[in-house]
């Protein structure tokens, strides 16, 4: 329970300071993997006065199996809407482990998977971002205050050597609204930062991001982008890969 009061402080705090977000994969040659979001929250900490209860609790290194909570929870979670059930389903096949340690002023999340083919995790930061609502306080509705990603869809498609991650805009109306949350914490997203780290079994032959950096054996690719310019134009970020045969 502690760490469900503590995820929950978190995400819902995490729109109004900047904070740096990496999205990280890693291939196998059959195309099965692993994903994992990560966001360091220790800014969060480290600006939270010595009183507050979160920061004064002791040290936690814990990790949330969210299929095992769902089913503790299935009868609280039947009581809700539909939309909110649909939410919560779409967390089952992560785990969120979180680190935190107030003397060192350190806190840190990071939502992962295991994936069979990487189209199964498809809007994972949205995931990520309804982790909130299993705890108890979800009602709070601080989620709300900064980029929400409804009205869009991230898919990725890794085959035949070519990976590709694309944003679609799928509700126009619900997007706008996401837009206009943005309006009381740009100054804090500004400098928000979003990296792509992808792993692939092979070298990279080709891509259209001229920005990125690669490993020295040329199969790590690291992308790094404004959050707060990919939460309002996300359809500019398209990510292609095309891998050496």
């Amino acid at each position: 329970m502690k760490l469900l009061k503590i995820s929950v402080v978190f995400l819902v705090t995490f729109c109004f300071i900047a904070c740096n977000f990496t999205e990280e994969i890693h291939f196998n040659k059959n195309g099965s993997g692993k994903l994992s979001i990560s966001m360091d929250g220790s800014e969060m900490m480290q600006m939270m006065p010595e009183s507050d209860s979160i920061r004064t609790e002791e040290k936690v290194d814990s990790t949330m199996v969210f299929k095992d909570l769902i089913r503790e929870k299935k009868d609280s979670i039947a009581l809700l809407s539909p939309e909110e059930q649909a939410a919560i389903k779409r967390l089952e096949p992560f785990s969120l482990h979180m680190l935190m340690d107030p003397e060192k002023g350190e806190m840190k999340f990071n939502m992962f998977t295991d994936f069979k083919d990487v189209a199964e995790v498809n809007d994972a930061f949205s995931a990520f971002q309804e982790a909130s609502s299993i705890g108890p306080n979800s009602n709070t509705g601080g989620m709300q205050a900064g980029p929400t990603g409804e009205g869009t869809q991230v898919n990725y498609s890794f085959k035949r050597n070519k990976f590709t991650r694309k944003i679609e805009i799928t509700d126009r109306e619900a997007f706008q609204k996401s837009l206009d949350s943005l309006a009381g914490s740009e100054m804090f997203l500004g400098s928000s930062t979003y990296t792509f780290k992808y792993h692939f079994p092979k070298r990279v032959k080709a891509t259209n991001v001229e920005d990125a950096t690669f490993s020295m054996d040329g199969k790590t690719m690291i992308y790094e982008v404004n959050f707060l310019e990919m939460s309002k134009d996300p359809e500019a970020f398209l990510i292609e890969v095309e891998l050496e045969k």
